[in-house]
């Protein structure tokens, strides 16, 4: 159960019955933390930020079962990816599966729940937007929305299905990270916002959690985010702030390439393939578009870096050969063998390499086309041991050999109109 509150505070157990006892312990409203439960008033959105453990998926799982025991559905719960929206939000320990006695329990075929009364709920992946077309849904529970690959667009999607009943609602759990949809969905008028800590719940967490995480990381920049759930705007030792990022509004684009850091396996669980589009703009770049492929089987990333060449009329396709050469110009050529290759090789580690094109963005040399929101998150979570929040940053890399090509190279520019 998620509260400090102890058995003793509702009488002697052992004067109740076992039905009584079970009774108890379903009664959510008895154990919850005042936080857990939803907010009052006429909200839209409720948007529950805590640190690790504070007992955020718990009330998101309760929040799900109180509707579908009103009968609101269906219901869309959305995960960063199927498999963590089932193994966390409905099969995990504090899923929705585990917050039910066996009478109301749902049952999970597929990638839908039914509990006995007939609400539906219907598991989604925020990784695929376009899966949101189409779906109507009276509520939905979104979790950790700060992970999403495609957080706005995921977000905007899901909006056009949020259309049935007489007040359709949303629920967002996340530990906080300084993406574009949680800054939005913290200056909407329309959401409630609730912080949690992990200290709050600490009478649910294993004592030896306390004592080696939370007593290393309490007062640290990475502790305030992840454990007092904290929304930290920037990371000290990031390469990139976001104030750094200025709009690209048009202009004479000179050299155009498409920059490729394919992964060195295409399975599913392999990295992403990092594609990002720049053009040389005067004494600058524009980054034009970040076609950035998961997963990334060899001929798929072919196929999208080729079709990013054609669609912006593009000089040249870069690509890290560091994992083999012959194979990735045997790939693109595959798909179109008129395209120029120029391979590149990294001889530094990451932060190295990263360093001299953070360094342009410093001096307002770089700007940005709309629509880069997956690749401006990864590059302001990038730090010194060469990781993005804990992933292979294959974005920042794409974009790293494409602003090198384009300023810090020897390509020799030819001017076109845009």
């Amino acid at each position: 159960m998620n509260s400090s509150r102890t058995a003793e505070e509702f009488g002697d157990l052992a004067d109740k019955t076992n039905a009584e006892i079970v009774q108890l312990y379903y009664d959510w409203r008895q154990w919850a933390l005042p936080k857990q439960l939803p907010p009052e008033g006429d909200w839209i959105t409720w948007l529950l930020m805590g640190g690790r453990g504070s007992g955020k998926t718990r009330a998101g799982a309760e929040w799900v079962r109180t509707l579908a025991a009103k009968g609101i559905g269906p219901i869309a719960l959305v995960g960063e990816t199927m498999t963590e929206a089932v193994s966390i939000m409905v099969r995990g320990d504090s899923g929705i599966l585990n917050t039910h006695p066996d009478e109301e329990r749902p049952v999970l075929r597929g990638n839908s729940l039914r509990w006995p009364n007939g609400v539906e709920a219907m598991i989604m992946s925020a990784s695929d937007p376009d899966r949101f077309r189409g779906p109507q849904f009276a509520a939905a529970w979104c979790d950790e929305i700060a992970k999403w690959p495609h957080g706005e667009e995921a977000w905007d999607q899901l909006q056009f299905g949020l259309r049935l009943g007489d007040r359709p609602q949303q629920l967002a759990t996340t530990t906080p990270r300084p993406t574009r949809l949680v800054k939005r969905l913290l200056a909407d008028p329309h959401a409630v916002v609730t912080r949690m800590r992990t200290e709050d719940n600490r009478a649910q967490l294993a004592p030896a959690f306390l004592e080696a995480v939370v007593a290393r990381y309490r007062g640290t920049v990475l502790g305030r985010q992840e454990l007092e759930g904290e929304l930290i705007d920037d990371l000290p030792d990031a390469l990139w702030q976001r104030g750094m990022f200025r709009p690209f509004t048009g202009g004479q684009l000179e050299r155009i390439v498409v920059a490729v850091d394919p992964p060195v396996t295409g399975n599913a669980r392999s990295d992403a393939c990092g594609i990002v589009v720049a053009g040389r703009l005067g004494e600058g770049v524009a980054v034009l578009e970040d076609c950035t492929l998961k997963p990334a089987a060899p001929l798929a990333w072919a196929r999208r870096a080729v079709a990013a060449f054609h669609a912006h009329d593009a000089d040249a396709i870069v690509v890290e050969v560091n994992q083999g050469g012959d194979l990735v110009r045997s790939v693109i050529g595959q798909i179109d063998g008129n395209v120029p290759v120029r391979e590149v090789r990294a001889s530094r580690g990451k932060w190295l390499r990263a360093e001299p094109v953070a360094a342009l963005y410093g001096r307002g040399l770089v700007s940005h086309a709309e629509g880069l929101s997956a690749l401006e998150d990864e590059m302001c979570a990038f730090g010194p041991g060469g990781k993005s929040d804990g992933h292979s940053p294959d974005r920042v890399d794409a974009l790293v050999w494409a602003v090198t090509e384009l300023l810090l190279g020897e390509g020799r520019p030819r001017v076109r109109g845009l």
